[in-house]
Formats: C-alpha cells, sequence, structure tokens
C-alpha cells in the first residue's frame, strides 16, 4: 500500500494495492514513482484530448511498468473489462489506474475488486459511493457494472 498518497487530491486508494486517478501530469508521475508505486494503467485513447503523447516513454523512464488499454465508455464490453481486470492481476503492485476523470478507471478498480474479493454490485456501489463517486451518474455504465461483477464476482462459501 502506498502510505502517503499526495498527488494533489487527484488519487484515491481503493484497496491495499490499487489506486485510481483522473489525467496525470508528469510532476505527478513522478510523485507516483516515488511514492512507490509499481505500475501505471492507463485507460485512456491515446488520441484523446489531454492525454500526454509521451506518457508510456515518461512513465517507464521512471522505472515503473506500464500498460494502455483505451475503454470508451460508450464501448465497453465483456471481452474488454475481463481484459482490463486479467490486466490489473498481471501488473505489479502498487497499481495507478487512471483515465480522464477517474470514471472509468474507477469503474474498472471496483469491478476488480468486487470480483476478485467476492463483492455483490450493491456492496461495490457502497464503497464506491463512500470514495464520492457518484455511481447514478452514468446509468449505462452502473448497469453493466451489476451485471458483470454478478456474473463474474467470485462467490465466498
Amino acid at each position: 500500500m502506498v502510505d502517503n498518497l499526495k498527488l494533489m487530491g487527484n488519487v484515491k486508494q481503493v484497496s491495499d494495492d490499487i489506486a485510481i486517478a483522473g489525467q496525470l501530469n508528469l510532476a505527478q508521475l513522478q510523485e507516483a514513482a516515488e511514492e512507490g508505486f509499481a505500475a501505471v494503467l492507463n485507460l485512456r485513447s491515446p488520441d484523446e484530448e489531454g492525454s500526454l503523447s509521451d506518457e508510456q516513454e515518461q512513465v517507464e523512464a521512471l522505472g515503473l511498468d506500464y500498460i494502455n488499454i483505451p475503454v470508451a465508455t460508450a464501448t465497453i464490453n465483456e471481452d474488454l473489462t475481463t481484459q482490463v481486470l486479467q490486466t490489473i492481476d498481471e501488473l505489479p503492485k502498487p497499481l495507478l489506474i487512471h483515465c480522464a476523470s477517474s470514471m472509468r478507471a474507477g469503474a474498472m478498480a471496483f469491478m476488480y475488486v468486487a470480483t476478485r474479493q467476492g463483492l455483490t454490485a450493491e456492496q461495490a456501489f457502497e464503497k464506491a459511493n463512500q470514495m464520492g463517486f457518484d455511481c447514478d451518474a452514468y446509468p449505462d455504465l452502473k448497469a453493466f457494472f451489476k451485471q458483470y461483477v454478478d456474473v463474474h464476482s467470485r462467490k465466498t462459501a
């Protein structure tokens, strides 16, 4: 777990080894490396406005692993979500997941936590709401989230 998240209020700790953020600038990426993050997962498309054109090079120069899997809320589906969650499994921790506003990063991180810890979608929504996410702001994403978690959550006996 990263103990001291100072990244200008942009980072939220979702679990012991996963944090999420909106778009990070180069100084924030440097700070993430200094605070002990081992990897960055970027969910933005490289052509999205505000994306860092050389983010992969910058992150890798800081000694962190880097993966970019573009996720668009309008085209999110089960296969893409499974790919992202498997990537989260494989990347070294602690892991920083980001997108433009932290909404996609938050959805993926909470789906990961729910499916790996056997939580219901409602339990995951409650955790997200406690962290300040408005789960009702994106009804289509919320419905997809619920369906995915209901199917893929590792049920505990």
